[in-house]
């Protein structure tokens, strides 16, 4: 599998990578974001929504980063798809961020090296 893909960033509860195309060897322009046993195909627009919705959970829930983390799944998470809210714990929020705060920074880091490459 990891020859179909360019993977951008993992931590201990997901990952995320890029699906390589095989026509003119260019890859998609959706990253595939999966945690706790979902997939999420995504832009990196909805990526950026995403992670305003998470720091909008965390702002409701200040309590989410103290030492007895409750492990009930007690705080909704929307998602970029509207059909889609998860239901997360404490230490979820922490790791999904973790994870979408990871690929966001490759990404734009790639994008940077790159656009330096150019010139």
């Amino acid at each position: 599998m990891d020859q179909d893909i360019n993977k951008i960033y993992h931590n201990a509860f997901g990952v995320s990578f890029i699906w390589k195309v095989e026509a003119p060897k260019k890859q998609s322009p959706k990253i595939q974001i999966i945690f706790r046993d979902m997939g999420f195909y995504l832009t990196y627009s909805e990526i950026v929504q995403f992670q305003k919705q998470i720091r909008y959970v965390q702002s409701e829930n200040p309590c989410a980063c103290c030492k007895n983390k409750d492990r009930s799944r007690s705080m909704l998470l929307k998602t970029p798809c509207n059909q889609v809210d998860l239901a997360i714990n404490a230490l979820e929020l922490r790791d999904i961020n973790d994870l979408i705060n990871g690929t966001l920074f490759h990404l734009e880091l790639d994008d940077y090296v790159n656009e330096i490459c150019k010139n």
